[in-house]
């Protein structure tokens, strides 16, 4: 196919969400809401209550592909009923490959071509930090910051390419998962380092954004004033919620900093970098891939990261796989712990995420010695609450409130 343009009729009313993982590229095609129809619609970009209107996104079709660069990868494509329209397993090389399949395969099962393309973007650097238009000033900023995040910003910067050449017709737009931290104060946001590095843009970010502001919307009303997110999944991190904003937040300037996970390490004394830079003469792409790829659950077990997989190692005696459901555990509930005492108590603990929506066993964990505040893992109808996040369907809100809108 290369980067032949997919020759479709275009639906002015038809958003593509492209959500990008390591490994993986989710996707979700939509129906705008009725504000789709109009030029901009909903609130500002970057507010968690965009597009509250009653008629919301509509999902046509979703579908992920996985394994990118494994020979078992797959690629899956359903309607919104769950009625499989393509599922085949083969070789996909990266993710820009998987948006090539994913494109033919839209326009063989007839599918109109998009008015807009949303991308998740993880980290936009210091200066990126609404939702907006991706012209070539943004991608240039997007370019200029890849030292952020440089095992995350490459890829998207590729996706982003290769996607702009397939719907160019289109308007394509970044929406940041740093966007929603936006309203920490600086007591949480600000580094204990010299003035310089902040003026740099070396600062607490906070991640999973997205995923907050579809939970925030969801709740709605239902939201109390002093509430607490748990996004747990292969990376993880925990969210205080003070009036349905973000005050503080686990993860840091980068996605790595927070309770460990999957294969990263969470947040570590400085002085275990200093000794490994002393002892073994690591450089930063040594030190970045150890505490990526090779820390975290992955860590203590030495490789495995999966926590379907460790609950069943450990159920059948594996102490590795124990004591690393139990560091994960504990990691979320001291951070709820100290989220409780930062808002004065706690109204609201939300699991979302991959775990956190599935592993009943982790949501136990957690909640184990949190009875004193109300949090009952079995008691999901009351002050804890299981959720399913939707980025992709917030994502697509968002590309609605901002077409037509001029670029920032």
């Amino acid at each position: 196919m290369g980067d032949t343009q997919i020759q479709t009729q275009k639906n002015p009313a038809t958003i593509l969400v492209l959500n990008s993982g390591s490994s993986s590229l989710k996707f979700g095609l939509f129906k705008a809401g009725r504000a789709g129809a109009a030029a901009g619609g909903g609130a500002a970009a970057g507010s968690p209550d965009a597009s509250t209107d009653e008629d919301d996104e509509t999902l046509l079709l979703e579908g992920s592909a996985q394994g990118i660069g494994r020979p078992d990868g797959s690629l899956k494509i359903q309607t919104a009923d769950g009625t499989v329209l393509l599922q085949e397993a083969h070789l996909m090389e990266s993710q820009t490959d998987a948006l090539q399949k994913l494109a033919g395969a839209l326009a063989e099962h007839g599918h109109t071509r998009p008015s807009a393309v949303g991308h998740r973007v993880v980290h936009g650097g210091p200066h990126l930090r609404e939702h907006q238009l991706l012209t070539p000033e943004v991608r240039q900023q997007l370019q200029e910051a890849v030292h952020f995040a440089p095992l995350h910003i490459p890829p998207a910067l590729a996706l982003i390419d290769q996607a702009m050449q397939i719907f160019s017709d289109a308007q394509h737009y970044a929406c940041f998962d740093t966007a929603f931290h936006r309203t920490m104060p600086a007591v949480a946001s600000q580094l204990a380092l010299p003035r310089r590095y902040a003026e740099a843009g070396v600062i607490r970010y906070g991640f999973h954004g997205l995923s907050y502001e579809s939970l925030v919307r969801q709740l709605g009303n239902d939201l109390p004033a002093r509430a607490v997110f748990a996004h747990l999944g292969n990376g993880s991190s925990v969210c205080a919620l003070r009036d349905r904003r973000s005050v503080d937040t686990s993860m840091g300037l980068t996605p790595t900093g927070g309770i460990p996970m999957a294969t990263r390490s969470g947040d570590l004394d400085p002085g275990v970098l200093l000794y490994m830079m002393r002892t073994e003469h690591v450089g930063a792409d040594q030190l970045e891939t150890l505490l990526n790829r090779e820390s975290g659950l992955a860590g203590f077990t030495g490789g495995e990261g999966d926590m379907q997989a460790l609950e069943k190692r450990s159920a059948a005696g594996d102490q590795d796989a124990e004591l690393a459901i139990d560091a994960f555990a504990t990691g979320v509930r001291k951070y709820v712990g100290a989220y409780a005492a930062l808002l004065g108590g706690i109204d609201l603990l939300v699991f979302a995420g991959g775990i956190g929506e599935h592993s009943a066993e982790v949501r136990r964990r957690v909640c184990t010695g949190l009875e004193f505040m109300g949090l009952r893992a079995e008691d999901p109808a009351g002050k804890v609450r299981v959720m399913h996040t939707e980025e992709e369907r917030q994502i697509a809100r968002h590309c609605r409130a901002l077409l037509g809108q001029p670029a920032q």
